[in-house]
């Protein structure tokens, strides 16, 4: 005799799906699945309308690879920011945690990743050449990738590719406990590490 199905196939997809999202086991797919199954439907709606106006409307800016409405984005556009320095970080929730802290004026560049041979992410998979191609005028290059084995592979790889260029590259001050990524860090923190930053 077949056994019933116990999960109805819409709920089974959905709880895949959450599932692939980076941080979400398969407990909390079901968790998030089950209260949507709860929830008023304006609600998935509302859910639904989000993840779909952020896949149609947001895209990378052709300067900085941060993410944005608008391309340029708006601090590549702001006129008040320094072009002489540029603060180079591994993803995009990076810039608003610098922001935050009030200390940094420059432009970013944002790499989307880290250099992670064990995971087959080599230079040319991150946004290193268009970064290269931003560099005219630039004094100063500041390194923020995150405290880990991956975050200082990656920083001593910039390092070595701008030190002939002749461009000062620095990297924060290592105020940042290691391992710990820089959206977590608190604006205390992270505005030491960027008065603290040194020459590598």
């Amino acid at each position: 005799m077949e056994q019933a199905q116990v999960t109805p196939s819409p709920l089974a997809r959905l709880i895949a799906e959450f599932h692939k999202l980076p941080g979400i086991g398969p407990k909390s797919a079901q968790r998030l699945t089950y209260h949507l199954v709860r929830a008023p439907a304006e609600q998935a709606r509302t859910l639904a309308e989000a993840i779909l106006a952020v896949k149609e409307r947001v895209v990378f800016c052709s300067r900085c690879q941060n993410v944005t409405e608008n391309d340029p984005c708006n601090l590549c556009r702001d006129p008040t920011r320094d072009r002489t320095r540029i603060c180079v970080v591994e993803e995009a929730l990076d810039v608003p945690a610098l922001e935050r802290t009030g200390k940094y004026r420059g432009l970013y560049h944002v790499l989307h990743g880290v250099l992670s041979p064990m995971d087959g992410i080599g230079p040319e998979d991150l946004r290193i050449k268009e970064m290269l191609t931003r560099l005219d005028g630039v004094q100063e290059v500041i390194v923020a990738t995150n405290p880990t084995v991956e975050g200082e592979a990656t920083a001593i790889y910039l390092q070595r590719l701008l030190a002939p260029l002749g461009i000062k590259t620095t990297h924060l001050a290592r105020g940042l406990p290691a391992g710990a990524d820089l959206e977590y860090a608190d604006e205390v923190t992270l505005s030491r590490a960027l008065e603290g930053r040194q020459a590598f």
